[in-house]
């Protein structure tokens, strides 16, 4: 009785420890800024609270063994032999098997609410006609786009259905956007932490991607995908504003003039030229893209 009494306080114990680390989860990550970001992180938090109550409960019994369980000093004895016990070994084997089974169902559930939110599409490989009548064909009446994301060594460009040219994303919230993914020469990825949202480039193809943007504010977009030297420096910013101030962004960009936008990867090639070109062999970047709105390398970011 007092053994499965200390037995049923170790699991309360474990199972507060559980809950307090599942309560952090939201101050480990990113702010929510999407429709699909607290989809992601339930099943992240969920994740989490399995991996601790696991974790601790081992950590617990090898500490309880250790401590109280342990052999005396100089008793060299074997322990006394145990050829099996099956009802541990049933034990065991379900465990990880419910375990596994939950995270599988949950997983699903999640990946299958997102697809309804809008998930990724192949649009098109080749035909430039093809891919814009699928592209519009996708659209319903509320939605904003197709806006056409293109990825180069080393820069992001945006291309807006009014024409506009950018280095930085504008977004309107509470609105789902149509992006169409293009890569003009290597792999390259589409990550936005703050919308948990990942989705890689492949040249030859457009990758049609939906996505509701929830929270207003300016997050950075990341390229992760290594596609050379300059990789790291390949980011920009996402900016979610409202509807109002995004149409105004869009008629005062429209009224800008072509120009090339700042881009730390020439900048930083810039650098290495002046030394003499040394160090391990890398292409050349890209010439910056000709936009309206160019990218502002000194303005803050949330996230």
């Amino acid at each position: 009785m007092r053994g499965l009494l200390l037995i049923l306080l170790a699991l309360l114990a474990d199972g507060a420890i559980t809950l307090w680390v599942m309560a952090q989860v939201p101050r480990w990550l990113p702010v929510q800024a999407s429709a699909a970001a607290p989809y992601v992180d339930g099943l992240f938090t969920l994740e989490t609270g399995i991996g601790t109550f696991l974790l601790v409960g081992c950590v617990a019994v090898i500490l309880a063994t250790v401590l109280w369980r342990r052999a005396p000093k100089y008793d060299l004895v074997n322990g006394d032999p145990i050829e099996g016990n099956l009802k541990l070994e049933i034990t065991w084997t379900l465990i990880p098997l419910v375990v596994v089974a939950l995270l599988t169902w949950k997983a699903i559930q999640v990946n299958s609410t997102l697809a309804t939110l809008g998930g990724k599409a192949r649009v098109a490989t080749d035909s430039e006609a093809v891919r814009l009548a699928s592209a519009n064909a996708s659209l319903t009446p509320n939605d904003y786009g197709p806006v056409q994301v293109i990825a180069r060594q080393w820069s992001w460009e945006f291309v807006y259905p009014e024409g506009v040219r950018s280095a930085e994303l504008h977004l309107p919230v509470n609105r789902p956007v149509q992006l169409e993914l293009v890569s003009l020469d290597v792999l390259h990825g589409f990550y936005v932490p703050a919308f948990r949202l990942k989705q890689d480039l492949i040249p030859g193809s457009v990758i049609g991607y939906r996505l509701t943007p929830t929270r207003e504010g300016r997050y950075r977009l990341r390229d992760s995908m290594f596609s050379g030297a300059y990789f790291a420096s390949n980011q920009t910013n996402v900016v979610v504003e409202d509807d109002r101030a995004f149409q105004n962004w869009l008629t005062e960009a429209a009224r800008q003039p072509l120009h090339p936008s700042w881009n730390a990867a020439v900048e930083l090639h810039g650098r290495r030229l002046e030394r003499g070109n040394q160090g391990w062999a890398t292409v050349a970047p890209a010439p910056p893209p000709q936009v309206n709105v160019g990218l502002d390398p000194e303005a803050p970011h949330e996230a």
